[in-house]
């Protein structure tokens, strides 16, 4: 079966909504959750004031309320140092970490078909 087929018979088994492809969707579609995954690819172990400097025009409140969901996701590690002042330190899971050939993919797509 080819790639095409492939496609169309995962598409055709179900509902779209029901597909691997939805389902991934689901987990990284939003304005700032592909930033955030890709920033944590790039540079491993972040710290949240690091995160909202490398991401640049995102509020402190979206930044965490993102970071909360893709925590929920399994995609990304909270670590909390019981200090003063506080630290919390994100990076990716091993689930999130599977995600960077696909984010690999997206960052050479991006390269080679710019306008």
């Amino acid at each position: 079966m080819g790639e095409k087929e492939a496609y169309q018979s995962c598409i055709a088994a179900s509902h779209l909504a029901d597909t691997g492809f939805s389902y991934t969707l689901s987990l990284i579609n939003g304005k700032y959750k592909m930033t955030i995954l890709y920033t944590l690819m790039c540079f491993g172990v972040v710290r949240f004031n690091e995160m909202k400097k490398y991401i640049g025009a995102i509020s402190y409140k979206t930044l965490s309320a993102t970071l909360k969901e893709l925590e929920a996701d399994q995609l990304v590690h909270r670590e909390e140092y019981p200090q003063i002042p506080p630290k919390v330190e994100y990076s990716l899971t091993e689930r999130g970490k599977s995600l960077i050939p696909i984010l690999d993919q997206m960052c050479d797509w991006g390269e080679n078909n710019r306008l």
